[in-house]
């Protein structure tokens, strides 16, 4: 067994995670049964015992490097108080993030375990939680996330490295710790969404009217919210969401659930998912249950043939060579993740956009698997991660067969893990400067991985 560092494992533990191997829905931990209790605080964020071993069993599912487990232990538990250190230091100095891309990143999350599980039965079955709970749940880890990322990038700043640095760094991996890539793919896609014309939200208004007068004169809106709701996750469960808290619903639904009494009907809301009919069901301090019916307007048959048509169009530049598609992307796609990259899809696991096939959506990979490097597809439907009628094209930029790792193949990969362990120094640096100005306290059990030291 190597002699190492707990800052080398570290390192390691980077490259793990910026290779791939994490795992995008936190498993349960197989049938050990871990005592839940709290091990670790900053100032008033806490680690707790289930949140590292779930950390530290991925770590160990998925890696070949041989060191101590309680190194790894130590090393994990440090990573936790740093990210907690963030989050304090966050509400120290007021770091914060827009709430739309809050709801924007949970959606994607969603939509993404939605469908590595395979529907949103399945997914509520597994946790035994609503989709609204769960939600609730996932919403809070996906803030948490942003705000850490954005106090990291605030600490870290813009760091380059030159190629003789990457490969310097490259050349400090032991060959027989290279992984070992299965195929994969770099493809992207542009969408738009189908317009939705006056009729059609003027034909969802009048139903929740309907749905809105047949409640005042008695029915109940649980029952007509199981019949009638097109939101899967609440609508079994008689439109409740559940109690949340200011700034965690889309402003357009707590805007108006807020000027409710309990018991007291809205008028119609339209938020980014359709048209809502709200009813109030209890206040408590600053949260808020709330029951709805959604309705969500359908494109009309001229709608999307004129979306197609859109698309066609540009989809003909591209391949005239009138505009290169990453260009047509960040000018007309309507997915502003993928926009932003170019119209490339990125990896929800390691946030590359060359990706094991296995990670892409399965309609995404059988339409692929017809077409050769360079092809564009015509318009295809699609629906958003918010349920939205759209359509898109996929293009095929790049294929690489099985293989394991190296220089020149897997270049951008050791490029972010060299990013990635340049920022853990830089930002192991800042915790040893900044942990004395919070309070930080681990339990007597890990006293021996010297963190606070």
């Amino acid at each position: 067994m190597k002699n190492t560092t707990l800052s080398y494992l570290k390192t390691l533990i980077f490259i793990s995670l910026f290779f791939a191997i994490g795992s995008a829905v936190a498993q349960p931990l197989s049938n050990r049964q871990v005592v839940e209790k709290i091990i670790g605080k900053v100032d008033n964020h806490v680690v707790l015992k289930s949140e590292m071993e779930v950390m530290y069993l991925q770590y160990m599912a998925n890696n070949q490097f041989k060191f101590s487990n309680e190194n790894i232990r130590c090393s994990v538990l440090e990573s936790l108080l740093i990210n907690k250190l963030l989050l304090a230091k966050a509400d120290i100095d007021s770091v914060t993030v827009d709430d739309k891309m809050v709801d924007d990143q949970l959606e994607r999350r969603m939509a993404y375990f939605v469908q590595q599980i395979g529907s949103e039965e399945k997914l509520e079955e597994y946790y035994n939680k609503s989709i609204a709970e769960l939600k609730k749940d996932l919403r809070r880890q996906v803030k948490e996330q942003m705000v850490g990322q954005k106090m990291q990038d605030k600490i870290s700043g813009n760091i380059k490295l030159t190629p003789g640095e990457v490969k310097k760094f490259y050349a400090q991996i032991p060959n027989d710790s290279l992984p070992y890539f299965s195929k994969e793919a770099e493809v992207g896609e542009i969408v738009i969404e189908a317009s939705i014309g006056k009729e059609q939200k003027k034909e969802a208004q009048e139903t929740l009217q309907k749905l809105k007068v047949r409640i005042v004169a008695g029915e109940g809106f649980a029952d007509l919210a199981k019949l009638y709701s097109q939101d899967p996750g609440s609508g079994a469960n008689g439109g409740e969401l559940g109690f949340f808290k200011k700034g965690e619903l889309v402003p357009e639904y707590e805007a108006a659930s807020l000027k409710l009494k309990p018991g007291e009907l809205s008028e119609i809301v339209e938020s980014q998912f359709g048209f809502h009919l709200i009813q109030m069901i209890e206040r408590r301090g600053s949260e808020f249950n709330t029951r709805h019916i959604l309705i969500k307007p359908a494109s009309s048959t001229l709608d999307i043939q004129a979306t197609t048509a859109t698309l066609e169009r540009i989809r003909t530049k591209i391949v005239t060579d009138s505009i290169s598609f990453s260009k047509a992307a960040k000018d007309f796609s309507q997915d502003k993740v993928t926009a932003e990259s170019g119209g490339l899809m990125v990896d929800p696991k390691s946030g590359a956009t060359m990706m094991p096939v296995e990670n892409l959506d399965p309609s995404v990979f059988f339409v692929i698997d017809t077409m050769k490097v360079g092809d564009i597809t015509h318009p295809i439907p699609y629906r958003t991660p918010e349920g939205k009628e759209a359509m898109r094209v996929i293009y095929l930029k790049k294929i690489m067969a099985p293989h394991k790792a190296n220089f020149n193949d897997d270049y951008q990969k050791i490029l972010a893990a060299a990013i990635a362990e340049r920022k853990n120094k830089v930002l192991a640096e800042w915790f040893a400067k900044t942990k004395s100005e919070v309070f930080i306290d681990v339990d007597d059990e890990y006293k021996t991985c010297d963190i606070l030291k």
